[in-house]
């Protein structure tokens, strides 16, 4: 697939609309077939979900994200297409559109993630730097968030082998600050940056989650140095278990607290590394596969090819959908099993009250109603 510019612009316009995510986006187009459809019935969509309104980004709010692009030297890429990241389709609710800059040649090599402390002792620099180097050696592209301390020193030591640095905001908002040089080195070198927020957009301490959630997804594997108890990185960790990804850990002394997180990963069951060779022997058995399919989507044809379910539910439908959600999520199963509905006007429902503002969607295919 491989989407003309006029598509790449409605798709960049629905996923910056409001209330609009990855999973939403992706029922949108699987039931209307295109973006462009799907934009026209947005504002009906979200009125019959209880909203007043839906913002929608104009025309010229679009050109100019698309100028700040082309001034980055970034291009959007949609999900399906080549120049996507292979492992990054199959996780739930993968990003619609990338902003992406560099070489998209680096996406199609295996990749490892290497996170870890922004505080980090000077040997954890030391070790990830090595980890970093020795996996490049081996053909592996290192991905990582490039904070300070553990994923700085990743991103640096793997600069010639390929390397890929996940932002927290905009392409053009560099974080931390000082770390533009590094940027700049990743795109000369043969490596690439991505984000999925606009540009302009400042990172605040929730986009983090976002980043690390593709620092696994991009990833085979994650390698996990110096990472405190409350560490961001042990979200990192656990978006990689809920990925299905190998998860490495190197251990580090009790005494030292940087590396409570590591040292609880490994007693709870991530593999013990002390070299690069340990992770390549683990991955061993995966390299040369095809990258796992798309989790739940695929480009739909053309226009018109949805599940058919466009119309509106009926009341009483509604109200038994209203009376089945709460504040606890629930599989979307569960309550097309309760209601007996077709599947279809469930979903149609459940689509209406996030485009209003009032669902949120779990990891699990489970949802609950914001109260």
């Amino acid at each position: 697939m491989r989407l003309t510019e006029r598509q790449r612009r409605s798709w960049l316009k629905l996923i910056r609309a409001d209330n609009v995510g990855p999973n939403t986006f992706i029922q949108l187009l699987n039931r209307f077939g295109s973006a462009a459809d799907a934009l026209d019935a947005l504002p009906d969509l979200a009125r019959r979900g209880g909203a007043n309104r839906i913002r929608i980004p104009t025309d010229a709010e679009i050109d100019l994200e698309w100028a700040a692009a082309q001034r980055a030297g970034a291009r959007f890429v949609a999900l399906g297409e080549a120049d996507y990241p292979a492992y990054l389709r199959a996780v739930e609710g993968p990003p619609p559109i990338l902003a992406v800059a560099g070489d998209a040649g680096v996406f199609t090599r295996p990749a490892v993630g290497i996170v870890g402390s922004r505080n980090a002792s000077l040997a954890g620099r030391k070790i990830a730097g090595q980890f970093a180097r020795d996996l490049g050696a081996q053909g592996f592209a290192i991905v990582s968030g490039l904070a300070r301390g553990i994923d700085a020193a990743a991103h640096m030591a793997s600069l010639e082998t390929g390397t890929i640095g996940v932002f927290a905001g905009g392409l053009d908002r560099v974080y931390p600050p000082e770390h533009a040089d590094l940027v700049a080195r990743i795109v000369a070198t043969g490596g690439a940056i991505v984000s999925e927020l606009p540009f302009g957009w400042e990172p605040r301490a929730r986009d983090f989650p976002r980043r690390n959630r593709l620092i696994s997804g991009i990833s085979m594997g994650l390698v996990v140095v110096e990472a405190a108890r409350r560490s961001g990185s042990l979200h990192t960790a656990r978006f990689a278990g809920e990925q299905g990804r190998d998860l490495f850990a190197v251990p580090g002394s009790p005494l030292d607290p940087r590396a409570e997180g590591t040292n609880d990963l490994i007693r709870n069951g991530a593999t013990l590394v002390a070299s690069a060779e340990h992770v390549v022997e683990a991955l061993g058995p995966q390299l040369g596969r095809d990258p796992p399919p798309p989790s739940a989507w695929e480009p739909p044809a053309g226009p018109g090819e949805g599940d058919g379910a466009t119309g509106d539910a009926p009341a009483d439908l509604r109200a038994a959908i209203l009376e089945a959600l709460g504040p606890t999520p629930v599989a979307v199963d569960e309550i097309i099993r309760a209601t007996g509905a077709r599947p279809g006007l469930v979903q149609l429902v459940l689509l209406e009250l996030s485009l209003a503002g009032r669902l949120e969607r779990h990891a699990g295919g489970k949802v609950s109603l914001l109260m």
